[in-house]
């Protein structure tokens, strides 16, 4: 057995979840991430008082993988309410989950997001997604999520203002041409547990997990150039051996890593613009507002601060919007369209909400097509092993599930 420790490129939840594991086996592990700091995209920056996740991201308590590694009442999670609230035709109208909140979803019954008919069919999914153990559902025959849809009978008016902005702003493909497994999987975990936000923000999960590693194996600042089956080399020409060499960064760096040796990858992008509001909140609950009318570029937004106080100083909120993709427009441009779209919608001043942030995350999720929903083999023929949420489907669920089975596939061939 060769003596050096197992050299994984890339702290995030994939390469952290392969740490994880290979400690548990008691397999020596060096971990080099080229950043400050663990997470990789899942990452919270703190701007005068306010934290902003990189991107809006949310946690789903049911992910099994989480449930295992992670100490949840440490994380202290902020709960959203189990649905929805959707701008349509110049109203705000609730879509919530009537097996939780099923006073609040009386009141629905007669609002215009969908038909009678589309809200039972709610119930078939539901039955569906939530039939078998969760890895069954990445077995079941594949489409498009909109073919999907459309095969469990919901009209067009239920997939275009309630599906097309929610889970076209989770997949971040408001076409729904992703992967129907991942549409039936989400709405399984979301179905099952709750949505939250960690009140250190996103980056505290990652934080989690990188502090039950040894801090010895942890180096940051630690860009790689290149790596091999036995060793990597890094930016500033040092050469590092290793037992074995595990990729878990994420695609668009693995194909630089890996040239020639992955298939052809894409990626979904996505904006987030977070403003801080000085007064009181637009809307009062802790609940997701989606664009129902294509009458602007917000996909969504919420206020992270009514589901954790942290989020935002005393006294004040947090707005965070989501605009799918990467428009060809200058910053100052987006934000004034995506204002003017909230002055709309609320007949509100916005001038005095005050931008913290305006992210662009080309490479947000990889491209979950349908038939390529299946989770790939962690050893490449070249002997280098691979791992991350591009290895399977996007989510943390997976590039926590991915890390773990990298370590496993790592143990059976160093030992």
């Amino acid at each position: 057995m060769n003596s050096h420790p197992v050299a994984i490129v890339g702290a995030g939840l994939a390469g952290l979840g392969c740490a994880l594991e290979l400690q548990r086996r008691n397999i020596p592990f060096q971990l080099l991430e080229a950043s400050d700091s663990p997470g990789g995209r899942v990452r919270t920056d703190s701007v005068d008082g306010f934290l902003l996740d990189r991107g809006f991201q949310v946690y789903l308590t049911a992910y099994p993988e989480g449930q295992q590694l992670l100490d949840y009442p440490s994380l202290r999670f902020g709960r959203f309410l189990p649905g929805a609230m959707v701008r349509l035709d110049g109203r705000f109208h609730r879509v919530m989950d009537p097996w939780r909140e099923p006073f609040a979803a009386l009141s629905q019954i007669l609002n215009p997001v969908g038909s009678m008919a589309d809200k039972l069919l709610v119930a078939r999914l539901r039955a569906s997604s939530l039939a078998g153990r969760p890895e069954d559902i990445l077995k079941r025959p594949e489409s498009s999520s909109l073919q999907a849809l459309r095969r469990y009978g919901f009209s067009p008016n239920m997939i275009d203002r309630f599906f097309r902005p929610f889970f076209g702003g989770i997949m971040l493909d408001s076409s729904l041409a992703v992967s129907s497994r991942m549409l039936e999987y989400t709405f399984r975990m979301m179905a099952s547990g709750d949505t939250v936000l960690p009140a250190g923000g996103m980056g505290a999960i990652p934080a989690q997990l990188a502090a039950r590693l040894p801090q010895s194996s942890l180096h940051f600042h630690s860009p790689v150039a290149s790596v091999s089956p036995n060793s990597i080399r890094l930016i500033n020409g040092e050469t590092i051996p290793a037992s074995a060499v595990v990729v878990a960064t994420e695609g668009q760096n693995a194909c630089r890593l890996l040239p020639g040796q992955l298939p052809p990858l894409s990626a979904r992008s996505v904006m987030a613009l977070y403003f801080a509001l000085p007064g009181p909140p637009p809307v009062p609950d802790p609940i997701i507002v989606l664009n129902g009318n294509p009458d602007g570029p917000i996909q969504n937004f919420c206020l992270p601060s009514l589901v954790s106080p942290t989020y935002a100083p005393a006294g004040q909120h947090l707005l965070s919007v989501t605009v799918l993709g990467n428009p060809d427009r200058p910053d100052l441009t987006v934000e004034s369209e995506v204002r003017s779209q909230l002055s709309r919608w609320f007949n509100a001043d916005t001038r005095p909400w005050r931008l913290l942030r305006l992210y662009r995350i080309p490479w947000a999720h990889p491209a979950s097509q349908p038939d390529s929903l299946t989770e790939r083999p962690c050893l490449l023929p070249s002997g280098v092993f691979i791992c991350g949420d591009h290895r399977f489907l996007p989510s943390i669920q997976a590039a926590l599930l991915n890390g773990r089975h990298a370590a496993e596939s790592v143990a059976a061939h160093v030992a």
